[in-house]
């Protein structure tokens, strides 16, 4: 018998505009991930201008945390899953070219589905 992974989904919707509220889901993902719960963020409104080249390493610290670039790249290498709001990378004149290996471009259905699977959504 296959036992249940548990998945959380994180919203994340604030870039520079909010570093503290930013860093957040990433540094809450991370730790999920840790304790073996499938993590997955989904970078929405000015969440996405966290895929510009540069935009990161250019952010003030926020609330104590590391720096964004550090939570962002942990996340990724520990195993966690990037959803992107396609429209929202469109409206910021972000490429596709420009996010990390691995993660995927979608829109409000694909968010539904997956919040619908999560065992919890929080959002930022």
């Amino acid at each position: 018998m296959t036992e249940k992974v548990e998945k959380i989904m994180y919203l994340a919707t604030c870039g520079g505009d909010n570093p503290e509220k930013a860093c957040v889901p990433f540094v809450l993902a991370t730790a999920a991930l840790a304790m073996d719960i499938e993590a997955t963020i989904v970078l929405q409104s000015n969440g996405v201008y966290l895929l510009k080249e540069g935009y990161r390493k250019n952010m003030l610290p926020g609330g104590g945390f590391p720096n964004i670039d550090k939570l962002f790249n942990d996340f990724l290498d520990y195993g966690g899953k990037l959803f992107v709001c396609g429209p929202c990378i469109k409206e910021r004149n972000i490429e596709p070219s420009a996010l990390p290996e691995g993660a995927k471009i979608g829109a409000a259905a694909q968010v539904n589905i997956m919040a619908i699977e999560a065992d919890a959504v929080l959002v930022f």
